[in-house]
């Protein structure tokens, strides 16, 4: 009786040390692969056993009963989520199933700077390596996202946000196209909107002159003397005269080749605000938040007119006399100098960013 007692002490201690001893290899960090991280993928629909030779496989998890205590002390088993994963440190299997359990997918940041067009974020998108232009531009295509803020909307021009996004390296154009309009919503306050429509313009006027504004000046103390010259032109029925909206319409036609000619000011498009007065028929790149900003809430000044000072700065002016003296002083006698060789130190413009010739 004695024996058969101290046998079942033994099997009782035995079990208990092979549970501790599992229990400890589940929960002690483990790395067996190199120094390079390593990324896991795992799909949707897959099943525990092959999601735990993934692991092993690279070396993130010892072995499948290392796995498999993981995912019983962690209770994670039904829980487990699809994507990328990154690995780059020792990590206990409790840990690695948490982190999947989680779906703390690897997540890389994709940057569209203010000011671009749709196909010109497209390239950004391509060159990312989610997938193709052509994807990007399909998606942005539908306008359902802002319906209910722009019912005019035939497209998402204007409404994709221009921002730094943190998203899985194979987020394809309709999930990036989506997160960009959605945070676009989210910076178009209600305070920015009502603000808008104080000064009589639509959300699509709104943003189609926040757009302008982005186009003209990248300098946030400039853009609501911007929204103010625009703001005073529509005012009093006077042309925009609006040098980007310009190259817009050229770019819609397949006919800039990155220089505007004087010629170009007469080409017929509703965009071109040299020939037609108001705003063109919708946003021309995508605004930031400062350009929405100064666009709800231009500054308090008279001025109708601006110029290049050559160094991403603007001389504004009130009266066409002024602004006469402005363009001989910044653009005639500066291409005059630059000619001779004698130019300051302003660095070199374009005709992009001179309003009222």
């Amino acid at each position: 009786m004695k024996k058969l007692l101290l046998l079942l002490v033994l099997i009782v201690l035995g079990a208990g040390g092979t549970v501790f001893w599992l229990v400890q290899g589940a929960r002690t960090p483990f790395q067996g692969y190199g120094p390079e991280p390593q990324i896991v993928e795992i799909s949707s629909g897959e099943s525990t056993g092959a999601i735990g030779r993934r692991l092993i496989a690279a070396g993130v998890v010892r072995d499948t009963l290392t796995f498999r205590v993981a995912l019983r002390l962690s209770g994670a088993d039904r829980r487990l989520q699809a994507g990328e994963y990154r690995f780059e440190q020792p990590m206990s299997a409790v840990d690695v199933v948490g982190k999947i359990a989680r779906g703390e997918v690897d997540l890389l940041p994709l940057t569209f700077p203010e000011g671009l067009t749709v196909a010109e974020m497209s390239k950004i998108f391509e060159a990312s390596g989610r997938g193709t232009a052509r994807s990007f531009v399909d998606a942005a295509r539908d306008p359902s996202l802002v319906r209910a803020i722009d019912p005019q909307a035939r497209d998402l021009e204007g409404y994709l946000f221009p921002d730094t996004y943190a998203l899985p390296r194979r987020a394809d154009a309709a999930r990036v196209v989506h997160v960009m309009a959605t945070r676009f919503l989210q910076v178009l306050t209600p305070e920015l909107r009502t603000a808008a429509e104080g000064r009589g313009l639509s959300v699509r006027q709104l943003v189609t002159l926040a757009s302008i504004i982005e186009k003209e000046t990248a300098r946030a103390d400039e853009r609501p003397l911007v929204a103010a010259v625009y703001s005073n032109r529509l005012k009093i029925g006077m042309g925009l005269q609006c040098d980007p909206t310009v190259i817009y319409a050229l770019q819609l036609a397949g006919r800039f080749d990155g220089n505007l000619r004087r010629d170009d000011l007469a080409f017929d498009s509703p965009y071109n605000t040299y020939k037609y007065a108001g705003l063109p028929p919708g946003p021309i790149a995508a605004p930031g938040k400062g350009s929405l900003e100064a666009a709800a809430r231009p500054a308090d000044a008279s001025y109708l007119y601006f110029v290049s000072r050559n160094d991403g700065s603007h001389e504004f002016a009130r009266t066409l006399e002024e602004h006469n003296e402005n363009v001989r002083k910044f653009q005639v006698q500066y291409f005059r100098d630059l000619r001779a060789g004698r130019a300051g130190k302003a660095g070199g413009a374009g005709r992009e960013g001179e309003s009222g010739r």
